[in-house]
């Protein structure tokens, strides 16, 4: 049985830790990268042991060799490498948040669906096992609340990619998504969002809180931030369980479950060797070889809803 093969479009830390993961998983391996730099590409093709370089997307997304792309360019060129990809039939797997904006998110997600293409939104957290197994355990009952953050001291640099708005540059989008991603895995879509933060002189949120209320009474709190260092870690509570997620929370080692008072806690701890890269990466091959175009675990409804969710805390945010 022959190699799933993966073409990687950009070069960037993202595109080298993943393009690192295909290379270990066994039955995949990286046959080409591209990039708008071919020396970049080239570069990452030797390391990766790929046998072509491109020094465009578009060449990258009709190579023969590829069964799928791997996006890992800036948000705003998500659209338009994607795009690439589904008119040449390869599967697609683009790195979170799937776009820039809600309607760019929306675009991809109808050029997939009409060309029966497989597209999937890269939230790694979401193929983490332990993150997998806390959703799936019936012990926590009704998950009543959320808690999580994801905040660094960042620089402020306009040239930066996070600072900078035609980069989709900003804490939620690149930070934010994670908790509040684990509030929609956790608790649905809300009735309700509030958001205070404020704006970088560039104009991109450099930090947003927010409170989500949920039918039923349930609420998330989740903060993301460029300014300040956050404890990057997430209390869930259920009506029979709750649980603490160490930092980092969208890529725990470990988590502690905690019952009624007088149960002992338990441990439950990752196999380093079954992180989420793994688990997003064996997903996409099992959906292509078995004709699926969209995933169980990472609905790409589940990613426009988030898309709009984000919109909605920036705009809030101004």
């Amino acid at each position: 049985m022959r190699d799933f093969t993966w073409g990687i479009a950009a070069t960037g830390g993202i595109a080298r830790t993943v393009g690192a993961a295909i290379a270990a998983e066994p039955g995949m391996r990286v046959a080409a990268v591209g990039s708008r730099d071919l020396g970049r590409a080239q570069a990452l093709a030797a390391t990766l042991g790929a046998e072509s370089a491109y020094g465009s997307y578009e060449q990258l997304c009709a190579d023969p060799a590829v069964d799928a792309v791997y996006v890992a360019t800036p948000h705003a060129q998500h659209l338009p490498v994607a795009a690439a990809a589904i008119a040449h039939g390869k599967a697609v797997l683009c790195e979170k948040p799937l776009a820039a904006t809600v309607e760019d998110a929306a675009t991809m997600v109808r050029l997939a669906r009409e060309a029966g293409v497989f597209l999937m939104e890269a939230m790694w957290m979401r193929f983490n096992p332990l993150i997998r197994r806390l959703a799936a355990d019936e012990r926590f009952g009704e998950i009543r609340s959320v808690q999580a953050s994801f905040g660094f001291s960042l620089p402020y640099d306009p040239a930066h990619r996070l600072w900078a708005p035609e980069l989709g540059g900003g804490a939620l989008l690149d930070l934010g998504i994670y908790p509040f991603g684990l509030a929609q895995l956790l608790l649905g879509r809300p009735a309700e969002l509030r958001v205070t933060g404020s704006l970088a002189p560039s104009g991109v949120d450099a930090e947003a809180a927010g409170v989500l209320v949920y039918p039923g009474g349930g609420h998330a709190l989740v903060a993301a931030s460029l300014l300040a260092h956050y404890p990057n870690d997430a209390h869930v509570v259920g009506t029979g369980l709750r649980a603490h997620l160490p930092a980092p929370f969208w890529a725990p080692e470990r988590i502690v479950l905690t019952g009624p008072p007088g149960t002992e806690a338990e441990e439950h701890v990752l196999d380093p060797a079954d992180n989420g890269y793994a688990g997003e990466l064996r997903e996409v091959r099992a959906a292509v070889a078995e004709g699926r175009t969209e995933s169980a675990i990472m609905p790409l409804d589940e990613s426009l809803a988030m898309m709009g969710l984000l919109a909605d805390a920036r705009r809030q945010l101004g």
